[in-house]
């Protein structure tokens, strides 16, 4: 998605370069992160500053225009993380390279998007060779 430069420059500013549902560091990636709507265009989700959130194409394509998915511990339907609404602290910790949910909504995120995918544990563990592990 192109946005005007301002816009995109607020939305990697703010995300201090990482993806805001993994918190992978962009500057280690080949791929360039995506500008993604946290509340999809198909759910009625605008393309303002409060809607958009930097995300890896990882997280970028397992989210797809999804707002809700399955908490594995409960089987009930929740939110997904909410990168302006929610601070990812509140849903998640880490431990070791992996991310732990903490809440519905940090499981249903972690199972949807698949942070704990081996290879997103091989590049927190590489992060971590340059100070980029974990993030601050």
């Amino acid at each position: 998605m192109s946005l005007p430069a301002s816009l995109a420059e607020l939305v990697k500013t703010r995300a201090s370069d990482r993806c805001e549902y993994c918190r992978m560091s962009q500057s280690l990636q080949g791929a360039t992160f995506h500008f993604e709507h946290v509340v999809p265009r198909t759910c009625g989700g605008g393309t303002v500053p409060e809607n958009l959130a930097l995300a890896c194409p990882g997280c970028n394509l397992h989210k797809s225009d999804r707002s809700h998915a399955t908490d594995p511990d409960t089987d009930l339907s929740a939110p997904l993380y909410h990168p302006r609404q929610h601070p990812w602290s509140d849903h998640f910790a880490w431990q070791g390279t992996r991310i732990i949910g903490l809440t519905p909504t940090g499981r249903a995120t972690i199972s949807a998007l698949d942070l704990n995918h081996p290879r997103r544990l091989r590049v927190r563990a590489a992060e971590a060779l340059f100070d980029l592990f974990p993030p601050g």
